[in-house]
């Protein structure tokens, strides 16, 4: 949603799906990762599980 300000906000649940793609399962979750790191918002979670039984 956006705020007074006309600011794209969150507003609970989840808001973002991240994809990595890569020329094996390793180089994908790398690069899900390495784009995750530019995402930052108040209160926000991630799983930090995907892909590691796979690998």
């Amino acid at each position: 949603k956006f705020n007074d300000k006309g600011e794209l906000v969150t507003s609970g649940g989840r808001v973002l799906c991240v994809v990595g793609l890569g020329g094996d399962l390793h180089q994908a979750r790398d690069k899900a990762y390495k784009a995750l790191d530019k995402v930052h918002f108040d209160g926000m979670q991630y799983r930090k599980d995907i892909g590691h039984r796979a690998l």
